[in-house]
């Protein structure tokens, strides 16, 4: 076997564990609201300040579609709407407290969950997770390039 098909059984093999581990997590989340809606205010956290038209290119949703989201979830108090300083006819939505606080809080109960999780490795494993460390941040880097240039 071929260095090239090694590498491409690997690629396959952690691409596979890596996505099941993502479709778990997702499921595990609290369901108080959409998926869509819970990636649009980490967006928010994430980079700041954003036009609809933005919001809905990075999320995959339709403007009308994100425009209703954002009335929901400003609504809520979630998010407000603010003009941007540059151009006083371009609006923003940005994350209020209370949106900041529910992406804190979600994030550090996904972050628990896996903590449980890693609880029941064994020594080796955690080892093994430490030593790639560095991968995983690396290729969340390299996915969150992806995302934000195939959506310009």
């Amino acid at each position: 076997m071929s260095h090239h098909d090694t590498t491409a059984e690997a690629s396959a093999a952690i691409g596979a564990a890596l996505y099941a581990l993502a479709t778990r997590a997702a499921r595990r989340l609290p369901r108080d609201m959409s998926l869509t809606s819970a990636a649009t205010l980490a967006t928010l956290d994430r980079t700041g300040p954003r036009r609809i038209t933005d919001l809905a290119a990075v999320e995959g949703v339709t403007q009308p579609a994100m425009t209703t989201l954002v009335r929901v979830m400003e609504e809520s108090g979630l998010v407000e709407r603010r003009s941007d300083p540059s151009d006083k006819r371009v609006t923003l939505v940005c994350l209020t407290e209370a949106g900041a606080s529910y992406v804190r809080t979600r994030r550090q109960a996904g972050v628990h969950a896996f903590e449980r999780l890693i609880g029941e490795l064994t020594g080796d494993e955690v080892e093994a997770l430490v030593a790639a460390l560095p991968a995983l941040k690396h290729l969340a880097e390299l996915e969150s390039q992806d995302r934000e240039g195939s959506r310009r």
